[in-house]
């Protein structure tokens, strides 16, 4: 009875995305489906308890081999899924929620079952609302979903857009032009297009208006057409805001409204454009609503923590 298996590599990188960062990822297998596994040079060794669990760890192996040699790099949630469900089903249904972004850049997969829910909502419908906790990768997989449909060409443009609550100060008080002055709150977006695409190519597409910024404020009377819209910390637009910017979206148009409930800046929280919107709008087809909470935080293993505990502690 076959109790045990090695799997040689030739590609060091293959390896080392295969593993993870201090060998994480063979930890996980281990907890899933039992026995020991080791890296040694170019090889993986795995003891098993019995040629079941055998069979499970060559799945899973054959998952993450395919995973990575295409650009992936494999979550500790992902690679829990495919030891539990035998990697069949549940790698199957991961991959159809991939996002690849096209010419060579990277592909984006799932951290969890609700990840994968809130990309399917994103691709099903025009306008999609996302709300969670900070690190569930609520603008993340917003963005890249974006990039993938602008890179490929079906749409027109990618429009950026916040409300700018944080500082306390006039847009108009801040150093340089328009686009100075709104960067520092696009910050966060930003930083998710440069892990996923070079910056020089991001730079072309502002330089060829692909990729807009736009402040919540100065989008009234726009209507936007052919392009996607991302409206990022959307729990910090009051009603009338959002309102106007749900009617901006024109013809061809798809639009991502991200927030977390737990974080409104505004004086009075029960004005929140998102909360508003969640409640009144819920029954209308052709809008999604996805819900990411403290299990699917990917950002880092101790945020989950630091969540948890303001969430005990509150008062």
């Amino acid at each position: 009875m076959e109790d045990g298996v090695t799997i040689a590599f030739d590609n060091r990188d293959l390896l080392s995305g295969i593993c993870g960062a201090n060998d994480g990822n063979l930890r996980v297998i281990e907890s899933s489906i039992g026995g020991f596994i080791t890296a040694r040079g170019n090889e993986i060794h795995f003891i098993g308890g019995d040629e079941a669990s055998v069979r499970r760890f060559r799945t899973v192996m054959d998952s993450l081999i395919s995973t990575v040699t295409e650009g992936g790099m494999p979550s500790a949630d992902y690679i829990k899924a495919l030891a539990e469900n035998n990697g069949e089903r549940q790698d199957a249904f991961f991959r159809e929620s991939m996002i690849h972004i096209p010419h060579g850049f990277k592909r984006v997969y799932p951290r969890s079952q609700n990840q994968a829910l809130y990309i399917a909502s994103m691709r099903e419908n025009e306008i999609s609302f996302c709300a969670g906790p900070a690190g569930t990768g609520k603008t993340y997989l917003a963005i890249a979903h974006a990039l993938s449909l602008l890179l490929s060409k079906k749409i027109r443009k990618l429009v950026l857009t916040r409300p700018v609550v944080e500082a306390g100060e006039s847009l108009g008080f801040l150093p340089g032009d328009l686009a100075q002055k709104i960067d520092p709150y696009l910050k966060p977006l930003y930083d998710a297009m440069e892990s996923l695409i070079p910056y020089d190519v991001i730079n072309r597409m502002e330089e060829t208006r692909s990729i807009e910024i736009a402040p919540l404020a100065y989008m009234r009377g726009r209507s936007l057409n052919d392009c996607m819209i991302i409206l990022d910390e959307a729990q910090n637009t009051t009603k009338e805001q959002m309102k106007m910017f749900l009617t901006r979206i024109g013809t061809g148009a798809r639009a991502v409204i991200t927030g977390d409930s737990t974080q409104i800046d505004l004086p009075r929280k029960s004005e929140s454009g998102l909360l508003h919107a969640l409640d009144i709008l819920r029954n209308i087809e052709g809008l999604s609503f996805s819900f990411l909470h403290t299990c699917d935080v990917a950002r880092n293993p101790l945020i989950k923590k630091i969540i948890q505990a303001y969430d005990e502690n509150k008062s």
